[in-house]
């Protein structure tokens, strides 16, 4: 395996919580800067929450108080808790790897490069 595995995605009321992970066994985790992006069919993928190495995040505005993304290096594993949903947060979410080694965060897709196949979140009202 080369890539992070998502897995958590399900059909959800509004106001409802989720969790997502991203299991990145078989491939180097720690050191690296980790990512959650969302894509809606036809529109451009956007960037969701993004931790560096030292546990720097960051996060867009839509999701802000509601999200959070954490790491666990040791189960090298990527999480999103994803709180008080709401219905336009519906979309096909992916973790990625960051290109390089980096000390701090960002979500410009241009520094990752490591990408899993996505798990669907469905939010309904």
């Amino acid at each position: 395996q080369v890539q992070g595995v998502e897995s958590g995605g399900t059909s959800v009321q509004a106001g409802g919580s989720l969790r997502l992970s991203c299991s990145a066994s078989g491939l180097r985790f720690e050191n690296y800067m980790w990512v959650w992006f969302r894509q809606v069919s036809g529109k451009e993928r956007e960037g969701v929450a993004a931790i560096s190495s030292g546990f720097n995040t960051m996060y867009a505005d839509s999701v802000k108080g509601r999200f959070t993304v954490s790491r666990d290096d040791f189960e090298n594993t990527l999480y999103l808790d994803m709180n008080r949903l709401k219905p336009e947060d519906t979309a096909k979410y992916y973790c990625a790897r960051s290109r390089g080694l980096y000390g701090s965060v960002t979500m410009a897709e241009s520094e990752y490069n490591v990408w899993g196949p996505g798990t669907q979140v469905t939010v309904s009202s």
